[in-house]
């Protein structure tokens, strides 16, 4: 037998966790106490291992996050109405799979956008197709299809995904356009997939900022009775930092 036939056959055949691992022993003269059954455990463990990791990480890049976020640095100590239960319940990431919303709201500064993105970030480590939005830059992509007849196109893009993120939600007020458009992809997701958006701006704003009764009504309808809600409050972490830094300041 030709080892090192065998490993170039694994890479061939795009096995290179096993090709490695196969390598390694080779060479190093390691696992030689396995058994022939446990030596093959080793080897598929490995590559699954590796497609699993470059699955994750391919999902991440996808998302789009602004932050490399982590359920595990969210900062709970910190007073801004942060109930760790109900954190911990949606990093179970059972509201995506009953189909329910996230809104995430408070003054800037106290965590929104981190909070989201962690949750985001989870979800892409359990396999689940995510994407990251600015809300108004969202909707200004929207438009550019509109005009290059690649709309439902796009709407057909963001539905593959399971859960998508629209943060700074109602920074810009909505016209026209915008309006039907967040119409389109609400509908779209109605009780078919999930939603989370973070906003400065208070819940019983947003149907001023979307404007237009008729669509605000169906919006907000859609959106908040199928909603999990975190309302944060207190003073900007990064202000904290920097209190933090320089007590005199306080």
């Amino acid at each position: 037998m030709n080892n090192q036939t065998t490993i170039e056959k694994l890479k061939q055949m795009r096995l290179h966790a096993m090709a490695q691992v196969h390598n390694d022993s080779l060479h190093q003269n390691r696992y030689t106490d396995y058994t022939t059954d446990e030596y093959m455990a080793l080897l598929v463990d490995q590559e699954w291992e590796a497609r699993q990791s470059k699955r994750i990480n391919n999902l991440i890049h996808i998302a789009g996050f602004r932050n490399q976020a982590s359920s595990t640095n969210i900062d709970y100590t910190t007073s801004r109405n942060l109930n760790k239960n109900l954190i911990e319940r949606l990093l179970s990431l059972d509201f995506i799979k009953q189909k329910q919303n996230v809104i995430i709201t408070g003054p800037t500064g106290v965590g929104k956008s981190y909070i989201t993105q962690a949750i985001g970030n989870h979800a892409c480590t359990m396999l689940i197709k995510t994407l990251y939005f600015n809300t108004f830059k969202l909707m200004e992509r929207f438009k550019t299809s509109r005009l290059d007849g690649t709309y439902l196109k796009l709407l057909k893009y963001i539905k593959k995904f399971n859960l998508i993120i629209l943060d700074d939600f109602g920074l810009a007020p909505f016209d026209a356009q915008a309006r039907q458009t967040m119409m389109d992809l609400i509908e779209e997701r109605h009780e078919q997939a999930s939603i989370i958006i973070c906003s400065q701006i208070p819940v019983k704003a947003w149907y001023e900022i979307i404007g237009e009764s008729t669509i605000a009504d169906a919006i907000l309808d859609r959106i908040i009775n199928s909603s999990h809600r975190i309302e944060l409050n207190g003073i900007s972490l990064r202000k904290k930092i920097d209190m933090d830094k320089d007590p005199k300041s306080n």
